[in-house]
């Protein structure tokens, strides 16, 4: 088997995902600083399609498909994907060999200043976000909230915002901190009031399966906490076979030897909500996964996911 001396990461190409491919990249250099690597901008159908809200495309790998191909076809060696964004099923022939230290999961409010919460907003308050999990659960708290469908990425963002006459947006932590904007944030949404995505926070390293050499490579920059949860994460996602079309919420966290996990499934308005905790071992994140899902399906949620397909 010949020795890697090159690898070509590939990316899409907003300001985020260049950090995060970036960060990867520096992540792999520090332990084989010998290694040459180049990363290629790939532009995916999320990046094309910017005018119409993320649910109703209802398409699947979004921002992951494009990326993926080029795996397979071998013109790049591995792919860079927020978590969130990397489909429950992906292709036999390619695998998540590595993911990284988790970012705080947290979404954040950005408002006209600092110090605001959601708390402090007016019953009526205008905020924008790209959603369906962010919306649902802000309207099971405020009922009156009105939500405006926002896309793009994070500077974007923020400047729709700035040039609109809404109160506030919702955006990833993570994002926000990444990318140096932290003055933005006017404060931090608990995760009782906005469970995150699967994934949020974490990034997806995806290779060719067969490619072993670059698994030994991959294997020495994972963070094996994160893995954990991530795991337990999306197999409760892929129990309950939910989208982008579905509000959806979960966080994992390993403390001491207990995995603990905690689901939300709302209807599209946020009148209806299931949400349930259970903790287990560790050793088996996707079975502890499996069980949540099964646990909140069983208390009424499978009509809530029906009920959204039908539509």
């Amino acid at each position: 088997m010949k020795r890697i001396n090159k690898i070509v990461i590939g990316s899409r190409g907003s300001e985020l995902a260049l950090w995060q491919t970036n960060f990867v990249k520096d992540l792999i250099l520090r332990k084989f600083p010998e290694l040459e690597i180049e990363i290629k901008i790939i532009k995916t159908k999320g990046d094309k399609i910017l005018d119409v809200p993320l649910a109703k495309i209802g398409d699947k790998g979004l921002f992951t498909k494009e990326l993926e191909l080029k795996l397979i076809d071998g013109e790049i060696d591995i792919a860079v994907h927020s978590l969130k964004d990397l489909e429950t099923e992906i292709d036999e022939k390619l695998i998540i060999g590595a993911v990284t230290k988790r970012h705080k999961v947290n979404d954040v409010l950005i408002a006209r200043e600092k110090g605001i919460t959601l708390n402090k907003l007016s019953s009526n308050a205008k905020i924008g976000t790209g959603s369906l999990r962010r919306k649902a659960q802000l309207l099971h708290t405020y009922p009156n909230f009105q939500i405006f469908d926002l896309r793009g990425n994070v500077p974007t963002r923020i400047q729709k915002f700035l040039d609109s006459n809404w109160d506030a947006i919702i955006l990833a932590q993570a994002g926000v901190e990444r990318l140096n904007l932290t003055h933005y944030i006017s404060s931090i949404v608990p995760i009782n009031i906005i469970l995150p995505a699967v994934g949020q926070g974490a990034l997806a390293i995806e290779c060719r399966k067969d490619d072993k050499k670059l698994l030994k490579i991959l294997s020495t920059i994972n963070h094996k906490k994160t893995e954990i949860e991530i795991r337990a994460e999306r197999s409760f996602l892929r129990s309950l076979e939910g989208g982008c079309q579905v509000p959806i919420g979960c966080f994992a966290k390993v403390v001491k030897n207990k995995l603990f996990i905690e689901g939300k499934i709302l209807s599209l308005d946020g009148s209806v909500c299931f949400n349930q905790k259970i903790y287990g071992s560790p050793d088996n994140p996707e079975k502890l996964g499996e069980q949540l899902a099964k646990n909140l399906l069983k208390a009424g949620a499978k009509e809530i996911i029906d009920e959204i397909y039908s539509k």
